[in-house]
């Protein structure tokens, strides 16, 4: 099984018929994904490539494909918004890959979402891939296979970096999610495991942490109480100075609390196997799974 998406995934893409909407909607539909509607207000009743029908509102194309997950890349200003118009007709997941998304207006989308119980990846993301199932993203289709490994990533080369190195090895991915890099994200570490946690197909899950904020703390606390399955986790940042911004806009370390150190004492402290880098990661991950098998 997967998590999010799968075969039966009818992909919307909000802003299909910008530069980056357009050329990652490609990469989509060549992997398999059933990208059924577009929206673009203003260019309703066209069709996008001679492939897809675009539409102006969410609800019509809905109405009339039977959309059930949306992935956006409508820009900042704006992506809020088609984040509102997108939960308000139910769909779910909606996986926004915009960044520079302004922290009060995710406080709002995030606070929305989750009201309505709604599955929202990102901002500032790669997305989602199934492998073998369904991409809704930008991630290198190449580096993923398919198998029982579920991949949480707050940094975007590394989900599919790491993914590759797994690939390699011959350890296939259930589902892989980029969560985002920002401080306030539509869904969380610990909200990503627990959906790991309930699928019966996967069996053990790597998580990519980095540097700043409170999300690995919280995550160890969750597997601490709920989690079953193995678990590997990475840190990117190591040897990044306090006070300053490393990519990410929620990479800067703010307090003890959000070095490497702190995080990787707190997971390896309930059980979680610590990679110091990312190589070492599948052998970590044959050692987790055997533990538990």
């Amino acid at each position: 099984m997967s998590i999010l998406i799968d075969e039966s995934t009818r992909l919307l893409v909000q802003g299909i018929t910008g530069g980056e909407g357009s050329f990652y909607t490609r990469g989509c539909i060549d992997y398999g994904t059933k990208v059924v509607a577009g929206v673009t207000p203003g260019k309703g009743g066209t069709l996008w490539e001679d492939k897809v029908p675009v539409f102006n509102t969410v609800s019509r194309a809905i109405k009339e494909t039977k959309a059930n997950a949306s992935l956006i890349f409508v820009p900042a200003p704006f992506a809020a918004d088609a984040v509102f118009e997108a939960a308000e007709a139910g769909l779910s997941p909606i996986i926004l890959i915009t960044e520079f998304i302004p922290t009060f207006d995710m406080a709002k989308v995030r606070s929305y979402v989750k009201e309505k119980n709604i599955h929202l990846i990102g901002p500032n993301c790669p997305g989602v891939i199934s492998p073998g199932k369904c991409k809704a993203g930008i991630m290198i289709a190449e580096a993923f296979s398919l198998g029982n490994v579920g991949v949480i990533s707050r940094s975007g080369t590394l989900t599919y970096e790491v993914s590759a190195m797994l690939t390699e090895q011959g350890i296939g991915q259930s589902t892989c999610i980029g969560i985002g890099g920002d401080p306030i994200l539509g869904t969380t570490m610990s909200e990503a495991l627990e959906l790991f946690e309930q699928d019966p197909e996967t069996d053990a899950v790597v998580l990519v942490g980095e540097i700043g904020g409170t999300f690995e703390q919280e995550t160890a606390e969750f597997i601490k109480q709920r989690m079953t399955k193995a678990v590997v986790a990475f840190i990117a940042g190591s040897s990044a100075p306090p006070g300053r911004r490393m990519g990410h806009a929620g990479a800067i370390v703010m307090g003890a609390a959000g070095r490497a150190e702190e995080k990787k004492k707190a997971l390896a402290a309930v059980g979680v196997l610590i990679a110091e880098t990312p190589p070492e990661i599948p052998d970590m991950v044959r050692k987790a799974l055997g533990r538990m098998g």
